[in-house]
């Protein structure tokens, strides 16, 4: 087993660890005092889990010196604004694990009549603590292939969520949602993904896709432009968008990130707004 691997499963057992101490004291009231029989063995699970969570992310670092972007369409038509963009800083999400250390996170912001409110709805403070997934521009958006590719690997059955764009919602994905998915691994924190084999050792993520809507399976050959999925809500997500990254291999949880420049678009900064065309995008 490589020392990935085996960081991996420490992290999660050591969630798991804890999760099964709050949930015994809680549930079967264990004898003795609470430091004893909790709070100090959960305090050591703590000190395993934040040393896991480094090595995790320290593990999947990139090696040697900086690679070339590597040119490829975007995935997207219409205007969007980006999130978490590696052009702001690396790694982009505040880890390298999963290969996303040049992930980039985008929303669809169509552009609204002077006067009228943004089709993207704001985050709020506490109401109303979530929101349907129908009210998000980007939900149901179709997502294309960015070069010529094979079908390496593709999620499409988990649920598409309310958002998470409220101060009560927020702190319970963070705090909670966030931890067991990664407990339950890569795949519960990307939902639903297709993974491209674009040939040359690199490899392309599409994930949070809406549930049911790929158009690919594993194997299959597509071309650039073609329609693959559609944004969805599913996995580790606030709302509707989409997380793209390119990695080295086709398992993230194996992968080392490659940085990336969308034709005709480059690489967009955090908050800034940008169009695809259908002809740069190849859209078919």
């Amino acid at each position: 087993m490589s020392v990935r691997r085996a960081v991996e499963k420490a992290h999660r057992i050591s969630w798991l660890m804890l999760f099964a101490l709050v949930a015994a004291e809680v549930v079967a009231d264990l004898p003795g005092p609470g430091w004893a029989t909790t709070f100090l063995p959960a305090a050591v699970v703590a000190v395993l889990l934040l040393t896991t969570t480094v090595f995790q992310s320290r593990a999947a670092a990139p090696r040697g010196g900086p690679r070339e972007p590597v040119e490829v369409g975007p995935p997207v038509t219409g205007r969007w604004t980006a999130l978490n963009s590696p052009a702001d800083k690396t790694p982009s999400h505040g880890t390298h694990a999963y290969g996303q250390t040049y992930a980039i996170d985008i929303v669809a912001e169509p552009r609204t009549a002077e006067g009228e409110p943004p089709a993207r709805p704001p985050f709020r403070l506490l109401w109303p603590p979530a929101r349907r997934n129908d009210r998000f521009p980007a939900f149901g958006e179709p997502l294309f292939a960015v070069a010529d590719a094979t079908v390496v690997r593709v999620g499409d059955g988990q649920r598409d969520h309310l958002s998470r764009t409220s101060l009560p919602a927020l702190v319970l994905l963070l705090l909670i949602e966030a931890n067991v998915r990664s407990v339950l691994g890569v795949h519960r924190v990307l939902g639903n993904h297709v993974v491209l084999d674009l040939g040359g050792g690199t490899y392309a993520v599409y994930a949070h896709l809406r549930r049911g809507s790929a158009a690919v399976a594993a194997g299959d050959t597509v071309r650039s432009g073609q329609e693959i999925g559609r944004v969805g809500n599913s996995g580790n997500t606030t709302e509707p968008h989409l997380h793209f990254h390119l990695m080295d291999g086709p398992d993230p949880d194996a992968a080392r990130g490659v940085p990336f420049t969308w034709r005709g678009v480059g690489v967009p900064a955090g908050g800034e707004a940008f169009t695809v065309d259908a002809g740069v995008s190849g859209a078919r």
